[in-house]
Parts: structure tokens; sequence; C-alpha cells
């Protein structure tokens, strides 16, 4: 799954790799290097707890995800996520052309984001 995402041209080459210390990413990570999927200047950050902060972010997502108690298909998975997603970075303060008190931009954002008609 790993080599795949980096091989997709949606995603930029990363420039860091940030892992836990699992002894199978210190011979996995170099072999991708060597194989050509991951620059060679892409660095390796071997840190226990350096990825909590993002795995931390969708803990919301996990909350609602599990009250709702799964989902039935993988496109309704989608879509749901995607709009949790949106209204957590605008809650966030993500989106900085966006005020956290302009629902009309709100609005706009959503639309654009989704390509609903309103």
């Amino acid at each position: 799954m790993f080599r795949r995402a980096l091989r997709n041209s949606a995603h930029p080459q990363p420039r860091v790799i940030n892992t836990d210390l699992a002894p199978t990413y210190t011979s996995a990570i170099p072999a991708l290097q060597r194989s050509g999927v991951i620059a060679k200047r892409c660095l390796h950050r071997p840190v226990q707890y350096l990825n909590n902060i993002i795995e931390q972010d969708h803990r919301a997502i996990k909350k609602r995800v599990n009250a709702k108690q799964g989902f039935r298909a993988f496109g309704a998975a989608r879509r749901t996520i995607a709009g949790y997603e949106a209204i957590h970075m605008m809650r966030k303060g993500q989106v900085r052309w966006l005020p956290a008190d302009g629902v009309k931009r709100q609005i706009q954002f959503i639309d654009r984001l989704f390509g609903l008609s309103t």
C-alpha cells in the first residue's frame, strides 16, 4: 500500500518519512530508495512518538465513524470522511482565506471542494 501511494503521481515525493521504532522500517525504506520508489535524499526519522500528531488529528473522525457503526459501502465512507475532513479543516483554521464566522464563505468552500451546486 505504501509503495502504491508513493508511485501515485498525485502525491509529491516525501522529504522525510516519520515512523515508529519498528525494525521493519529500517530495512524497508532503504530498499525503497535503492529501487527508486523514494528519492535517495529522503530522510527516515525513526522516532517513537513523532507521528502521534498525525494520528491524533484523525481521532475525531474515528470517534464519529465508530458512533455510526461503520459503513456499508466504500463510496459512502469516502464521501462521508471527506466531509468530516473539510469541516475539521475549517474548524482548525487551515483554510487561510476562510474566516471562522463567514458562513457564506464556508458554503462556497464546501461547494468548490465537492463540486456541489448552490
